[in-house]
């Protein structure tokens, strides 16, 4: 009787214990509310702990249990791994133990397969996790969301949860790209225990190692600094050995840092019985080392050679289609001139080099002060996107003929100075449009060229991006300052007005490749405000044309209906309804995977993924890319999206992982300085063998290059 009681008392005690509250909050927060078939939203399992209380990693250490989620689908989702941000030690310090106080947020892709019907989908998950103060408590909780499947690219939940999941984005450990780490054996042993030196480029602060969990083995949690020289840090660790023989490889977490500057490094390595001279096997040296302190003066030759190679970038940037449409113009112009004195056409010309290269000192000013880290960076910024697409499509209302360019001048001023006026003004203005545009294309040498030069003083930068400016003005100051190679184009006549008309189609077109951009920051509703908003401005500058340039009569009504159509939409479309100033996904959110119906079977991208498909023995491919690049949309569509590469993965069973770069990324950003690109297209080719570096293509890709590129990482 008295078992009995202690029985239906402890059985009172643990029901009460299950059901009353718990110390920690947990819900559920999507990077999307909306995404297409074939297409991944990242979901954040939020995880908030009461003061004093913690929960584990995914290697909890000597004591504890990591959190772990059962996910409940619909037919067509599946759930990625879960992606851990960087934990700290949980005291106390005689048990090492790895875990989260306060908050955290644990990342996890879910995947939408490419035949999945449109329509709202319920998602569930079961959370199980161990919270501990004093004594520890086992709970659980089951946390809901909601995605609509569309056709349409994905919009942000909102605001806040869009800021939250970037914020905790960030804290995921990136690849250790800059440490050069390595990990041999301090001595041979004949016991259970061995002594293991970690070794890695850096300063000593906040030096740690948090290990993965294994079966076979364990790495202690006590830390030995070892004195060492040349900016090393030597860790000293403990492994202890449960079956089997001594470990061959390691990994887990490297962390450096204190503080706002502590960061977290991903690490996979051999472990050799000797330091290494150099990089181990399993990190792929990249082309350079990225360091704390101004490099050197690179060598007079090298220096030439890339000069020459940013120049010759510059002269081939006018043959991609994101510029031609500007050069085109400017020839136009100088058509437009035959006849008059050839010092006019040399002013132009001079003038449009100006403002070309004013504007690349400007992006090379941003680079020395860290503000801007690749080509093209510029269009991940959602105002700048809305802003150029505005620009986009004034500019081919104007060559359309709906309205004239006139800048104000004084009253009394002749016809001539204003038209020379105008001329200068636009001639400036061209070369800041000609770099503006430029930066959704990366030509060819350009790209090696920039990559090469962010790396270098502030002088070099400057010199290279002063080598791009003139390669890019070239042509038309060659023009101008070479009066026979003029005789090469037409004479001028009625055809330049026909032709003007036509040069506004492909602006046209680049206004609505621009306006494709607002979905990826504003969402579908943002793509509806602007859109209003560019009728209404398409309306003000007809009625401004017709009216008061070209009218006579009662210019003051036409005066009121271009405030009211321009102003008035202003505010209410962009300002009221979109608040386009205050985006909810400026940054770090991740991007939609779009697939065509029977494409690529493509998966976000992270050093992890390419990790464990190589130790999986499969062969990789990456294709860093975004929506606002012209250079990596050719690439796919006539390199990488065909059939007889579709047909080339397949045979190899080869692994696609994507890097969206469409928003700021830090781990890609710091991905393109590893391999010296300055902007994304980046496409790697990975071999089986991951002691092998892989394959770095060209920025223009063509088939033949990517089949070969996959043929040579087979063997």
């Amino acid at each position: 009787m008295r078992n009995l009681v202690r029985i239906l008392i402890f059985g009172f005690v643990l029901a009460v214990t299950t059901a009353r509250a718990t110390h920690t909050r947990v819900d559920l927060i999507l990077s999307a509310t909306t995404a297409p078939p074939g297409g991944t939203v990242f979901a954040g399992v939020r995880l908030v702990m009461e003061t004093g209380w913690h929960t584990y990693w995914k290697n909890p250490g000597e004591a504890g249990q990591a959190t772990a989620i059962q996910w409940q689908f619909p037919p067509g989702v599946t759930a990625g791994e879960i992606q851990w941000p960087l934990p700290r030690r949980i005291p106390p310090a005689d048990v090492a133990t790895y875990g989260y106080a306060d908050e955290v947020v644990l990342l996890v892709p879910l995947n939408l397969e490419s035949n999945l019907p449109a329509g709202p989908l319920d998602l569930k998950a079961k959370v199980s996790w161990l919270e501990c103060k004093e004594s520890c408590i086992p709970a659980d909780a089951e946390v809901t969301g909601a995605l609509d499947v569309s056709s349409v690219t994905g919009s942000a939940a909102d605001n806040a949860k869009a800021k939250l999941i970037a914020a905790w984005q960030a804290k995921i450990p990136a690849a250790a790209n800059e440490l050069f780490a390595q990990a041999y054996w301090e001595s041979a042993t004949t016991n259970d225990t061995r002594n293991l030196i970690l070794q890695w480029t850096g300063k000593p602060d906040g030096a740690d190692f948090f290990p993965n969990a294994s079966d076979d083995f364990e790495i202690q949690g006590a830390n030995e600094m070892i004195p060492a020289q040349d900016g090393t840090v030597q860790l000293h660790k403990v492994v202890k050995k449960f079956s089997g023989g001594w470990p061959k490889e390691i990994s887990g977490v490297i962390v450096t840092g204190t503080g706002d500057a502590r960061k977290g490094f991903a690490v996979k390595l051999s472990v050799t019985d000797k330091p290494a001279s150099a990089a181990p096997a399993t990190q792929p040296a990249p082309p350079a080392t990225a360091g704390t302190t101004t490099p050197p003066l690179p060598p007079m030759g090298v220096l030439l050679v890339q000069l020459l190679a940013a120049l010759a970038g510059g002269l081939i940037m006018n043959l991609m289609p994101c510029v031609l449409p500007i050069l085109s113009l400017k020839i136009l112009s100088l058509v437009q001139l035959h006849g008059q004195a050839a010092a006019v056409g040399r002013r132009h010309s001079l003038i449009y080099l100006l403002g070309v290269l004013i504007s690349f000192w400007v992006i090379a000013g941003l680079v020395i002060a860290g503000r801007l880290a690749s080509w093209g960076e510029q269009f991940q910024n959602s105002r700048f996107v809305v802003i150029i697409t505005v620009l986009m499509t004034v500019i081919a209302l104007n060559l359309f003929g709906v309205f004239e360019f006139v800048l104000p001048g004084k009253a009394v001023g002749s016809a001539a100075e204003l038209a020379a006026r105008e001329g200068n003004s636009g001639a400036f203005f061209n070369g800041v449009l000609a770099v503006v545009l430029g930066a959704s294309c990366v030509a060819p040498l350009m790209a090696t060229a920039i990559g090469w030069a962010i790396t270098q003083p502030p002088l070099v930068i400057i010199l290279v991006f002063t080598a791009i400016g003139l390669g890019l003005a070239l042509p038309y100051v060659l023009l101008t300052f070479f009066p026979p190679l003029q005789k090469l184009l037409p004479r001028p006549g009625a055809w330049m007005e026909q032709f003007k008309i036509a040069l506004g189609f492909p602006m046209l077109g680049m206004a609505a490749w621009a306006f494709s951009l607002i979905v990826v920051h504003h969402g579908r509703r943002g793509a509806l405000w602007v859109g209003v908003f560019l009728v209404a401005l398409a309306l003000g500058a007809w009625v401004f044309g017709e009216f008061i340039q070209r009218g006579s009569r009662r210019k003051w009504l036409a005066w009121l209906v271009v405030l009211a159509s321009v102003g008035g939409s202003y505010g209410y479309t962009l300002e009221y309804e979109l608040d386009w100033r205050h985006p909810g996904m400026e940054t770090g959110v991740p991007g939609t995977l779009r697939t065509s119906p029977g494409g690529i079977e493509w998966q976000p991208w992270s050093a992890a993924a390419v990790a464990q498909a190589q130790a999986a023995g499969k062969i990789v491919l990456v294709d860093f890319t975004a929506d606002w690049c012209l250079t990596c949309l050719v690439n796919k569509a006539t390199s990488i999206e065909i059939d007889s590469v579709r047909q080339k993965l397949k045979a190899l069973n080869a692994v696609t992982l994507v890097g969206d770069y469409t928003r700021k990324n830090p781990a890609i950003t710091a991905e393109l300085k590893r391999w010296e690109r300055a902007g994304v297209p980046l496409v790697l080719v990975y071999s089986k063998d991951a002691s092998q570096p892989p394959q770095l293509l060209p920025a223009i890709l063509t088939p033949g290059i990517v089949r070969d590129a996959l043929a040579r990482a087979a063997k």
